[in-house]
C-alpha cells in the first residue's frame, strides 16, 4: 500500500505541474509508472490487443498482463476459447513489451483488488470502452485507496475477436 501523505486537496497548479511533468517525461523517454497491469482474456490475439499493449507499455517500466483463465471465458463470456490458456499466455510472454503475463481466476478478472494485492501495481489499464461502467466507477474508488489509477487506453475501432471469428466463419 503506497503511504497518504495527507494530501487531500489537489491545486491547479500541481496539477498543471503535474501535466507538464508527465508531458516532459514522455518526451525525455522516461515512462510514467513503475508497473502497469491490464487484463483480459486475449484469444485469438489481434492488433487491438498489440495496440493495447504498446500503449500501456510506452506509459510503465514494467508490465504485467492477466490472462483470463479458461474458466472465466466458459462462466463469463459464454463461450469456448479458441487458444488454452496456457497458449495465450505464451503468446503474451513471447511480446517484447510484456514482461510477464500470468493466469487469472474469474474472481481476479472482477475485482482488481485482487489483482493488485498480488501484483502491487501502480496504474490499472484498461480500454477506454470500459470507461464510465459501473464497474470499473468501482475499481477507480478501490483503488484510489491504495495511490492507484486507472488509465484508458483508446479502444481499437473496427477489431475484435467477436468480428474476427465472423471474418472467418464468412471466409469458410
Amino acid at each position: 500500500m503506497k503511504p497518504n501523505y495527507g494530501l487531500s486537496i489537489v491545486t491547479r497548479d500541481f496539477l498543471k505541474c503535474q501535466n507538464w511533468m508527465d508531458r516532459k517525461s514522455r518526451v525525455m523517454g522516461k515512462k510514467i509508472y513503475k508497473i502497469g497491469y491490464t487484463a483480459g482474456v486475449f484469444d485469438l490475439f489481434h492488433v487491438g490487443h498489440l495496440n493495447l499493449l504498446e500503449r500501456c507499455k510506452e506509459k510503465c517500466d514494467i508490465l504485467v498482463v492477466g490472462v483470463c483463465n479458461d474458466e472465466y471465458v466458459t462462466k463469463i463470456k459464454k463461450r469456448k476459447p479458441i487458444f488454452s490458456q496456457e497458449e495465450r499466455i505464451k503468446i503474451l510472454n513471447a511480446l517484447k513489451m510484456v514482461d510477464k503475463a500470468d493466469i487469472i481466476s474469474v474472481e481476479e478478472a472482477n475485482d482488481k483488488k485482487l489483482a493488485f494485492e498480488r501484483v502491487h501495481f501502480d496504474v490499472l489499464f484498461s480500454g477506454d470502452d470500459w470507461k464510465g461502467s459501473e464497474m470499473y466507477l468501482r475499481t477507480e474508488k478501490e483503488l484510489s485507496k491504495y495511490g492507484v489509477g486507472v488509465e484508458y487506453i483508446p479502444y481499437t475501432k473496427g477489431i475484435s475477436t467477436s468480428k474476427l471469428k465472423e471474418k472467418i466463419s464468412q471466409s469458410l
